[in-house]
This record gives C-alpha cells, sequence and structure tokens, in this order.
C-alpha cells in the first residue's frame, strides 16, 4: 500500500500527458500534497496546477521523473494517456494509466499534433475523433466584439459559452428546461445526483473542485460549458443565491448569468454568443475525412439561410428541402384561400400568388448553392395541415357563444368548421398526401415545377450553374411516378421555351413505403434518383407513429430491452434490409440511378456506417450534423 499523506514531501494526483480541454501538449493535472487520491477528485480541497509539482520542495524529482514517465506513455500507446500517481516521501509510485477521455476540441488537436510528430497516420487520426463529439465544437460562443465585466473566474474546465438564468439545483434546471428557459446550475460541487440538472442545462459553474472532478469530467462528456473552483463564489442553495467575495454582487435563482468554459470567466447578464465557424483542426480533420470518404454528405434545408451554413459547413448539396415549410407564416393564409374555395377563379389567384412567392424561395436557394445539387420535394403533407386546429375553433366558437357575439360570426365560424372536418382522415399519414395530393390537385405541383424551372432558368441567364432536382414523395406504384414525372417534363419544357434555355432537372421519387422498396426495379424505370425517406420508412415498416410511440412506449421498450435502441435516432436493421432491397433493385431497373438518404439517420454516425456498407452515394441530414457525417462517412470507408 502506497500512502501520499505521510507529509510535506507526499503527495497524490490525477494527470493528462497533455491538455484534455484543447490538446496543448503540456504538463496538466491536478495534485494534493499530503493527500489520497479520492482528495483530488472529491472537490474537498481545491487542488494544485501539476505543472508546479517539480518547483515543491521535496517532490522536485518525482516531479521531473513524472515528466519524463509522461513521454515513454505516450510514445507507447500513441495517445493522451490518463494517469494516477502517488508520491510516498519523494519517491514517485505509478498506480494506473489509460487512454484519457478529452473534449472534441482536444481531441482533433491531439490527433493532428500526432501526425505532425510521426507517432500515427492521418488515416488514424480521423479514427481517433468521436463523430458525436463534433457536436462540442459547434456550440455558440461569446462575440469577439461583446462588451462585459468579468466578476469571477474559475478553472476552465470544458469549453464553449452559455447563457441562462442561475439555478441552484438540478431540480430546478430540469424544470426551466421543461418550461423552455435556459439554465446555468450553479453548485458547490456536483454530484452523480445532480446528472438529471447538468443535462438540462446549458452551462455548469461550481466554486470547488479541479479539472478532474465530477462537475468537469461530465460537462466536458457532454460537450456542455463548465467552469470550475471559483473561489470568490459563496454559494447559499437554500436561499438560492450566491455572492462574489470581495464585491456587493449578490447573484440570485432567476437572474441572467454567462460563463465561458473556454477562458474561465462568470460575467452578469447575459453576453452576446456568436455561431462557430469550421477552422483550424476541425477544418484540418475534416479535409482529412474528405480524403478517404466515399459517401457524399448533404444536407436538409428549406430556405437560403440554412442552406448557405450546411455549405459553409461542407455540405455538397441540398438532399431535402421541404417545400411545406415555405407555405408556413404569411404564406399560411394563401393555402388556406386554396384549400377552402371552390371557385376556380379564386383558386387561380391563390396559385399564382404562390408561384410568386415558390420562385423568390427557390431563387434564394439555387443561388446559395450555385453549382451544387438541390433536391426540391413538392408539397407533401395532407391539406389540413395548413388548416385552424378543429379543437381551437371549436373552443373559440364556444367563446363567442358564451359572450354573445355577433350571430353571422358564428355562423361563419361553424362554416368553417364543417369544411375542416370534411378534410378529416382516420390516419392522415397514410392518407391524402404526396404523390396522391399531387395526382388529386395537379395545379400545386405544375405551380412548384414551374417556380423551380422559372427559378433555374433566371439563374443560368445570370450566368450561374443551378442544379435542382424535383422529388415526387409517397410513390408506391410506377404509374403514379409516370403520371407526375410527364407533368413535370411537360412544365419544365414550357418554361424552357419561354425563357429560351436549356433545362435538364432530373426528377426522383422519395422511397418511403415498404411496397415502393421490394418494387424498386420497376419504380426506377421512370426515376432518376431514390431518396430514401427513412423516417417515413421506419414508421410504415414498423407500423410505429413517431409522433405516439416515442412519448408513449419506445422508452418501455429501451428499458425492457425489446428494442436495443430508438429506430427512430439509429437506422433498424430491418429497415436497413429494405434500403439494402430499394438500392440493389433499384440499379437492376436503372444502372445510373443515385441512391441516398435524406430522414434524420443521415446524421447518425452508426447509421452512416450502414448507409455506406449498402452502398448510397450520399446521406443527407441537417447542417449542424453535416460535419459529423462527413467524419463518419470517412470512419466508415477505413472500416472504424
Amino acid at each position: 500500500m502506497i500512502f501520499g499523506n505521510k507529509g510535506d514531501t507526499s503527495a497524490t494526483g490525477v494527470a493528462f500527458t497533455r491538455n484534455p480541454a484543447n490538446g496543448e501538449k503540456e504538463f496538466y493535472g491536478d495534485y494534493l500534497v499530503n493527500a489520497q487520491g479520492e482528495d483530488v477528485v472529491a472537490g474537498i480541497r481545491n487542488t494544485s496546477p501539476i505543472s508546479d509539482l517539480k518547483h515543491v520542495e521535496g517532490l522536485e524529482d518525482a516531479g521531473r521523473e513524472l515528466e519524463e514517465v509522461f513521454t515513454i506513455l505516450e510514445n507507447h500507446f500513441r495517445d493522451m494517456c490518463d494517469i494516477e500517481f502517488t508520491i510516498e516521501q519523494g519517491k514517485l509510485w505509478m498506480l494506473q494509466t489509460r487512454v484519457g477521455k478529452r473534449t472534441a476540441a482536444a481531441a482533433l488537436h491531439i490527433a493532428i499534433e500526432m501526425v505532425n510528430e510521426g507517432l500515427i497516420t492521418k488515416e488514424e487520426a480521423v479514427t481517433r475523433v468521436d463523430p458525436e463529439q463534433l457536436d462540442q465544437l459547434l456550440h455558440p460562443q461569446f462575440d469577439t466584439n461583446a462588451e462585459y465585466d468579468v466578476v469571477a473566474r474559475g478553472l476552465n474546465a470544458s469549453p464553449g459559452a452559455a447563457v441562462g438564468e442561475a439555478v441552484f439545483s438540478a431540480e430546478a434546471a430540469v424544470e426551466a428546461a421543461a418550461e423552455g428557459r435556459k439554465t446555468v446550475l450553479v453548485r458547490w460541487e456536483t454530484t452523480p445526483d445532480d446528472l438529471a440538472g447538468m443535462i438540462a442545462a446549458e452551462g455548469i459553474l461550481t466554486s470547488h473542485g479541479g479539472k478532474t472532478s465530477h462537475a468537469a469530467v461530465i460537462a466536458r462528456g457532454m460537450g456542455a460549458p463548465c467552469v470550475c473552483g471559483v473561489d470568490a463564489l459563496k454559494i447559499d442553495a437554500e436561499a438560492k443565491q450566491a455572492t462574489i467575495a470581495g464585491t456587493d454582487l449578490v447573484i440570485r435563482e432567476g437572474d441572467m448569468i454567462s460563463l465561458d468554459g473556454t477562458t474561465g470567466i462568470v460575467v452578469m447578464g447575459a453576453v452576446e454568443l456568436v455561431q462557430p465557424e469550421l477552422a483550424g483542426d476541425l477544418d484540418t480533420i475534416l479535409e482529412w475525412a474528405d480524403e478517404v470518404r466515399t459517401m457524399g454528405v448533404r444536407a436538409n434545408a428549406d430556405n437560403p439561410e440554412d442552406a448557405e451554413l450546411a455549405r459553409s459547413f461542407g455540405a455538397q448539396g441540398i438532399g431535402l428541402c421541404r417545400t411545406e415549410h415555405m407555405f408556413l407564416g404569411d404564406r399560411k393564409q394563401i393555402i388556406q384561400t386554396f384549400i377552402l374555395n371552390d371557385d376556380p377563379a379564386i383558386r387561380e389567384k391563390a396559385v399564382a400568388d404562390l408561384f410568386e412567392a415558390q420562385t423568390g424561395d427557390f431563387l434564394g436557394m439555387f443561388k446559395a448553392m450555385d453549382g451544387l445539387p438541390v433536391i426540391v420535394r413538392l408539397l407533401d403533407p395532407p391539406l389540413h395541415e395548413f388548416l385552424e386546429s378543429p379543437r381551437a375553433l371549436d373552443v373559440e366558437i364556444a367563446r363567442l357563444e358564451a359572450t354573445g357575439a355577433d350571430a353571422e360570426e358564428i355562423a361563419v365560424k361553424r362554416t368553417l368548421m364543417e369544411q375542416i372536418d370534411g378534410f378529416a382522415e382516420q390516419n392522415p399519414m397514410l392518407g391524402l398526401r404526396g404523390v396522391r395530393l399531387a395526382i388529386k390537385y395537379p395545379i400545386l405541383p405544375v405551380m412548384q415545377i414551374r417556380a423551380i424551372a422559372t427559378a433555374a432558368a433566371q439563374l443560368k441567364k445570370q450566368g450561374l450553374d443551378p442544379k435542382p432536382e424535383i422529388m415526387i414523395p409517397l410513390v408506391s406504384v410506377k404509374p403514379e411516378l409516370d403520371k407526375l414525372r410527364a407533368l413535370a417534363e411537360q412544365t419544365i419544357a414550357e418554361v424552357a421555351e419561354a425563357e429560351g434555355v436549356e433545362l435538364e432537372i432530373p426528377i426522383g421519387t422519395m422511397i418511403e413505403l415498404p411496397r415502393a422498396a421490394v418494387t424498386a426495379d420497376e419504380i426506377a424505370q421512370s426515376a432518376d434518383f431514390f431518396s430514401f425517406g427513412t423516417n417515413d420508412l421506419t414508421q410504415t415498416t414498423f407500423g410505429f407513429s413517431r409522433d405516439d410511440v416515442e412519448a408513449e412506449f419506445v422508452s418501455d421498450y429501451l428499458n425492457e430491452r425489446i428494442l436495443p435502441y430508438n429506430p427512430f435516432a439509429t437506422i433498424d436493421p430491418g429497415v436497413a434490409r429494405l434500403v439494402d432491397m430499394g438500392v440493389e433493385l433499384g440499379h437492376t431497373g436503372n444502372p445510373d440511378i443515385v441512391c441516398g438518404v435524406c430522414g434524420e439517420h443521415g446524421g447518425d454516425p452508426d447509421s452512416v456506417k450502414t448507409f455506406n456498407k449498402i452502398g448510397l452515394d450520399y446521406v443527407s441530414c441537417s447542417p449542424y450534423r453535416v460535419p459529423i457525417a462527413r467524419l463518419a462517412a470517412a470512419q466508415a470507408a477505413l472500416g472504424k
């Protein structure tokens, strides 16, 4: 047994061969003189930086020897190591070592530095970074132009910035999150019981503990900003407030505070935050990843701003542009006018208004993605989704009747209720939507296709290179696609002639029904591309309603191990088999067909590996998941 509490020439500590927060090659960690290991991580005593160890009388030799051990371990394991040690009366004893946990920023920097040092290859560097960790690098930071006063400083335990209401218990953080309020969890030191609150909070602030304390380790693992060991912070959890020593400042529960886990500073009030950009180490790793991955990465985006963001994150195009999102806001009234009127003239006026709006939408999208493909999905949801909520309307009618409102006004509302009831379906997800809606109301897809073609033609005449593609949703039989394809080709030809330009716009379909997957060889004969909508394909394969089952029983299924994971988060093997079948059959029907996936699974690393094995040409995901998908695709290509 080795003891670190045998006087001033004894000590114990936890160290890392490199800084686990930023990856810098430095003597990093915490130690305590005359203490045992538990004292270092418990946060009972404030620790000293391990870089001071070799300057402490009686501990100099052990400190220098520890630095030599750092080099030996790194050269052997070719990775950053986490070390636990004890010094007993001047003699160094190594207790254990293991590959050390690190932030995403540190993982990137360490991998790159080790390539530069000749310890690992570029390919190994790509595999050293957990794709999910990249989320840590995509959180806001303090605006460099913002003006603020620092009221306290602590240890920069986990990078990133957070702004929120101060709360002094995990329960308060969870309650606030449920109400949509952002918080910063302020604690003397966190314990495992605080985990739910730590997850719910935007950031974590403690008055005690070091860089290897519970709060620091958990925060880094979650990618949450964390400042630890703020000695000046005097917390009274029962009174739900904290004071800052040497000042008259009081932080009360509900007060807005800001913290920067990269620099270790605390600020009263809300500091303006900015979104990070891909640069530096992240850019380098992703460039190396792009060199080895074989599968493309696109983004799901419905407006020019998201498209530009996706492009800045390295997206190679837009794999899904959901046009129904363009019908909301001020335009909702226009589509409602179309839905609720039988008068052809009124409907044509509404469609004309939508055409003008849609043309502007596509001009912005295609310009933002100039030279890259943009897959536009024609209107997919059932029309009732654009109408008022029947429940809300019923309540309004009841209120009008109770307050003695004008009878004519009430009658108008009742007529509207009857119209909305007329659109009701027993199962809207499987009802009049997608291609079925387009066939019943051809004026709508013609309007959208004309707007797509017109926007493309106008940009071509400006010297740009728009590359739109048209996706027909919810196809189950080939004649559906045949009918819409003929309509699309005719409309595109008319626009091309009118604008005096040549237009080549691929036309494909979303494979989101089991029948479409198993008859993909037939459907592919009329398609230039397949985009697998794995959200709906999962629903229709399982017979699950995503909106219902995730809240009702998926968690129970996971707890009881009926399901190994949430099939809406990670692609289910059965659903993956349908995708595999669809790809294989699709190439049988059309050897040149392009196949991708645009469901939420496109940004899930485990799913990306499955899709790479299947042989998809690309995945498409939300803009902030693009870097994750790029790295995951590279690791999949490397067999990791």
